[in-house]
């Protein structure tokens, strides 16, 4: 049970820059995550588990990927309540990100802008992290009969040096890199911060994409004797037509789900408030219809048992049984966790356990 409530500390957090609060907070969970400190914000977890792409979720609220880019703070994430918590995204080297300040907040919005372009330590400093976690060695005893008390999805991208047409290389290094430690992986190909990225969700470079990733996941499946299943991240900026696409692309390449949405490059929700023009991804409330519509449309174009995961826009219960009523099978929520705090994800998670 959380003894700080969120509202008496979100002043001070929210009167610092945004990138430095982000980076305080997480500094301050890497420190206190496995000691008594941990009960200053964690949770007990909603028990509602549901199954799917083969894994056990403990329930159906995780963390969406961009907060932990280093997978510096899985269990202290992991304490707030989430039945699967996603990290990253990583890439192959270790790079630095688009240039300070990149990150802003539009509070009338309820709504966040980054540009961080995945700034990160790199894929061996992101494994040696997960390999850290308590986490992971209790998913080492899973073998011996004890389940782990929530899922970990590792999100992947390519470095912005790589050209676009050599992304897969990228791609495949992580793939390579995180396979064995991961319940889930993800092939982010939705960031608007790394040059050209969303040209992958194209027709032709997204089945050349997706193409590589299957050839290569059957072959690291024979070598660790597991199969991990592959989520695709997806952008909220596409028409029906594109969403189509998409769909039949993860269906002939046997993805495993996909995740609906990243963020979004559009501004008219948010025109006229400070820092609504600044590049980046729109994240938080006004994405939330955005990203539901696509859900809808996946829903339509993938059929009934093709897992979706729903995330964009969840700043309350409501909204998180929003997604479930649109199509997604679980949610996930970040921009919600900044504005709201962690009492979010157990809101979450009792009202769609109550509703669904």
């Amino acid at each position: 049970m959380s003894l700080v409530p969120y509202a008496l500390a979100r002043p001070f957090l929210f009167s610092l820059d945004p990138e430095t609060a982000h980076e305080l907070t997480l500094h301050a969970l890497a420190r206190i995550q496995g000691t008594p400190l941990q009960l200053a914000y964690c949770a007990g977890r909603v028990d509602d588990p549901v199954t799917l792409a083969g894994l056990a979720f403990p329930n159906r609220v995780g963390l969406a990927a961009g907060l932990d880019k280093n997978a510096r703070c899985i269990d202290g994430l992991g304490a707030m309540g989430f039945g699967f918590v996603e990290v990253g995204t990583v890439t192959p080297l270790a790079q630095p990100g688009n240039p300070k300040p990149r990150m802003f907040r539009l509070p009338k919005a309820q709504a966040l802008i980054n540009r961080f372009g995945f700034n990160n330590e790199g894929l061996d400093a992101f494994i040696a992290n997960v390999k850290r976690s308590s986490l992971y060695r209790q998913r080492q005893n899973t073998a011996k009969g004890k389940a782990p008390p929530m899922l970990l999805g590792l999100n992947i991208g390519k470095n912005a040096a790589t050209p676009i047409e050599r992304a897969t290389d990228d791609y495949l290094a992580c793939l390579d890199g995180v396979y064995p430690y991961a319940d889930y992986v993800t092939i982010n190909i939705s960031s608007p911060n790394t040059k050209n990225l969303r040209a992958l969700q194209s027709d032709e470079a997204l089945d050349s994409l997706l193409g590589a990733i299957a050839h290569r996941r059957e072959a690291l499946a024979t070598q660790h004797g597991k199969r991990t299943p592959i989520f695709v991240k997806i952008a909220p900026d596409l028409d029906v037509a594109q969403v189509d696409v998409i769909a039949a692309t993860l269906k002939r390449h046997s993805m495993d789900g996909v995740i609906a949405t990243n963020t979004t490059l559009n501004r008219d929700a948010v025109e006229g408030l400070a820092h609504a023009e600044e590049a980046g991804g729109l994240s938080g409330a006004p994405v939330l219809a955005m990203s539901n519509r696509v859900i809808t449309q996946l829903r339509a174009a993938l059929g009934q048992g093709f897992p979706i995961i729903g995330v964009g826009g969840i700043l309350s219960a409501d909204d998180a049984v929003s997604k479930i009523r649109a199509g997604a099978d679980v949610v996930q929520i970040y921009t919600g966790l900044i504005y709201k705090g962690p009492a979010l994800v157990k809101q979450a998670a009792a009202l769609i356990k109550k509703t669904f």
